[in-house]
């Protein structure tokens, strides 16, 4: 994922999580003996065994579309269809949908067998914690906006988690990527943020890390379990070509302004494509937030030409309810108050 969705977690201190025999047993049981673990000092590393050799780019980049149908027919292959994305004005906790995590608030947070959504989700977000570079740019990989790829579902027992670590694997490997090119990594302690406790692995792409895959439970109900893998969209279109991240993200429209600008007028077009105008509070006030930061100059010739591009990627996950003339309109109003 392109960058952290979730909030600083307070450790309690244990060294590990044991359930039905440990989380180091489940992973080895399994990922089996293709892997090699590393377990020391509360940390694992799970790496391939022929590890090191030379990564090629394939000579065609792979379309947007071709992207997301590969992700479906992966995870379709096992057993876990796709589900609707969750609404982008959220207005529970948070104004906005930060995460397809969000989905298991039932279940995590009250202690319900319940969740709003489960399985595959391609999820649009929007979040303003990426990193950013001294200037107070963003870094390259972080977007304010972009595509939260998910699996997402409750689970019976800790074994679940490692076999959906592995399958995750097996989807990437169907997207091109090789096992070994691939890792994980991270902490076996527990985390604690109010009602929910966890403990996270993350993985990586050679030295680019692409995401995490989260064991999740209720404090209050250890048995009301949940996974939650996610990575970005477009995180992961950058470590499968090795573009460059502007010419990637951006195409032809890349030289055409700062990147801060487009990365605002990109973000404005999810918004205001979801009926999100802007306004003084509330998601109304992020909209209005966003477009404050397109550069004037850079729009004094209009931003429909990026707005409809932006528009057609932000529609393969979900039909926007208003059309694509209206939001630029509504874009340059705004621009003009």
């Amino acid at each position: 994922m392109l960058t952290s969705s979730r909030s600083p977690r307070r450790h309690t201190g244990s060294t590990a999580i044991d359930m039905d025999g440990g989380l180091p047993a489940a992973l080895r049981q399994s990922m089996g003996r293709h892997w090699e673990f590393t377990f020391a000092d509360g940390r694992v590393e799970i790496q391939h065994p022929h590890r090191g050799s030379p990564y090629k780019p394939p000579r065609r980049p792979p379309s947007w579309a071709v992207l997301l149908d590969g992700l479906r027919k992966g995870f379709a292959a096992q057993g876990v269809p796709q589900d609707a994305c969750l609404p982008l004005r959220w207005g529970r906790e948070t104004e906005l949908t930060i995460s397809a995590v969000q989905a298991l608030d039932p279940l995590l947070k009250d202690g319900r067998q319940h969740t709003y959504r489960s399985g595959f989700l391609p999820q649009p977000v929007v979040r303003f914690t990426g990193k950013r570079d001294p200037s107070g740019d963003l870094c390259e990989g972080f977007l304010t906006s972009f595509v939260n790829v998910s699996r997402v579902q409750p689970i019976n027992s800790i074994d679940e988690y490692g076999s959906i670590l592995d399958g995750w694997l097996t989807v990437l490997s169907h997207l091109g990527f090789h096992a070994r090119h691939l890792s994980a990594y991270g902490s076996l302690s527990t985390w604690h943020r109010r009602q929910v406790q966890g403990v996270t692995l993350h993985f990586r792409h050679l030295d680019l890390p692409l995401g995490d895959i989260v064991l999740l439970w209720n404090t209050e109900h250890p048995e009301r379990m949940a996974v939650d893998l996610g990575t970005g969209l477009e995180r992961l279109a950058w470590a499968r070509t090795r573009m460059d991240w502007y010419d990637l993200v951006y195409g032809r429209f890349a030289k055409a302004a700062p990147a801060q600008t487009l990365d605002a007028i990109r973000t404005a077009t999810l918004l205001l494509g979801h009926g999100i105008t802007p306004a003084a509070r509330g998601a109304g006030g992020i909209a209005r937030r966003v477009i404050g930061t397109i550069a004037p100059d850079s729009a004094r010739l209009g931003v429909s030409a990026l707005v409809r591009a932006s528009y057609d990627y932000w529609a393969l996950f979900g039909s926007p309810t208003v059309p694509w003339p209206a939001v630029s309109s509504g874009i340059e109003q705004e621009l003009d108050t």
